[in-house]
């Protein structure tokens, strides 16, 4: 087949960040092939499909209950659905949004995008276990909110989505993994093993990118990392932090020193 006659990979990514049915947006990800060209220089201007559920609430009022409860884990499974939907829309509006980044970096995107479309049907499937589905419970927006204001800067979005509030995932999923063991939900726990050792990689290709543009631009990682959290109103890294799984995505010790200081400091 001529290369040329293939389907390019922003312009379908644009098409599938445009799905407002969850599942069309999950099928139209899984379509996307990394062999596809890449026209790196296009400008395209990303529409966002979202569905009219869940409700969007302040963070507060999204209704949760303890995991002993199978309506508390229900509504878990719910809001971590809802975390990886809006993670698909994350991996594909970078995609979309900044052009004239080398071919390598929307191809990694695109792996982002496919696994969190597969880590959004796996929750999904299991919140059907307890007879819930996409849209039952009132959600938050914070990952979203911070998407929309880092859309002027490539920096900022790679420093704080993937790097402060996907990271984020990484310090808290144990626990919740290991709660849900403790009552007896080991085929919820092991949907989160899967998207903890994804999300791993995850961060640690926002981590790559975010280093490439510090080189770029002749600043210091752990600096401009700060610089960006203080600019954009940014919540300062909450301890605890899971040390191992964050030297697997790429921190580096002196980045892990200064959240050292920073758990120190929470104390």
């Amino acid at each position: 087949m001529n290369p040329d006659a293939l389907p390019e990979i922003r312009a379908q990514a644009a098409r599938a960040l445009s799905c407002v049915n969850p599942l069309d947006k999950v099928s139209a990800v899984q379509a996307l092939r990394q062999d596809w060209p890449v026209d790196t220089h296009a400008v395209l201007v990303p529409q966002v499909g979202r569905p009219a559920k869940p409700a969007l609430v302040h963070p507060r009022q999204v209704p949760t209950r303890g995991v002993g409860d199978v309506t508390g884990r229900g509504m878990l499974l719910h809001a971590l659905a809802h975390i990886e939907f809006n993670a698909i829309n994350l991996a594909l509006d970078i995609m979309v949004r900044f052009a004239g980044q080398p071919a390598e970096f929307y191809r990694d995107w695109l792996q982002v995008a496919r696994e969190e479309a597969y880590h959004h049907t796996l929750l999904c499937k299991r919140m059907a276990d307890y007879g819930v589905a996409y849209g039952d419970y009132p959600a938050h927006d914070g990952l979203w909110q911070m998407a929309e204001k880092t859309s002027d800067s490539l920096m900022a979005r790679l420093a704080l989505v993937p790097r402060l509030l996907e990271a984020r995932g990484l310090d808290v999923s144990p626990a919740i993994r290991d709660k849900l063991i403790s009552v007896g939900d080991t085929d919820s726990a092991e949907v989160l093993n899967i998207i903890l050792q994804d999300e791993i990689g995850h961060v640690a290709i926002g981590n790559r990118w975010f280093n490439a543009q510090c080189q770029l631009q002749g600043v210091e990682p752990v600096a401009a990392f700060e610089q960006l959290l203080a600019q954009y109103g940014a919540p300062i890294p909450r301890s605890p932090f899971n040390y191992p799984a964050r030297r697997d995505a790429g921190f580096s010790e002196l980045e892990l020193a200064w959240l050292h200081q920073i758990e120190l400091a929470q104390h």
